[in-house]
């Protein structure tokens, strides 16, 4: 088993009582297991990033507003410039205006920063979130 290095941490008041909040409500005995995991999901989120040549797999989650004109070309046109990276994708009708994509993928690190990157800087794409392992 590896040895524990315990670390301190200071956060602002608001912050710490919206955490202890969260992980209360969710059964968290120990706030740093919590914080462990939290520490987990972040560099998991960016590792991949550093890993840009290793086989990586996940999704790709996107809000965008279907009225803007030609975001719905741009975005097909993105995917279809990266279908070898695509292995499927899902539409879901959030409102009169707003829309979600979620595209699955798999592939090079550097290949799916690219598509992330160019679907999230279309204009009338509202929120754009990676979620990328390393396989």
């Amino acid at each position: 088993m590896s040895k524990i290095v315990r670390v301190g941490v200071t956060f602002p008041p608001d912050l710490l009582k919206d955490f202890d909040e969260i992980i209360g409500k969710m059964g968290y005995d120990s706030r740093s297991k919590a914080i462990q995991d939290a520490v987990r999901l972040y560099v998991s989120e960016r590792k991949w990033l550093q890993e840009e040549t290793a086989n990586q797999t996940g999704v790709i989650l996107m809000v965008y507003d279907h009225e803007k004109r030609g975001i719905d070309s741009d975005l097909t046109d993105s995917q279809h410039h990266h279908q070898d990276i695509i292995s499927s994708s899902m539409h879901i009708h959030l409102g009169e205006h707003d829309c979600l994509e979620v595209i699955a993928v798999k592939g090079k690190g550097s290949e799916i920063r690219h598509l992330s990157d160019e679907l999230a800087t279309r204009r009338g794409v509202k929120i754009l979130k990676s979620m990328i392992v390393t396989v």
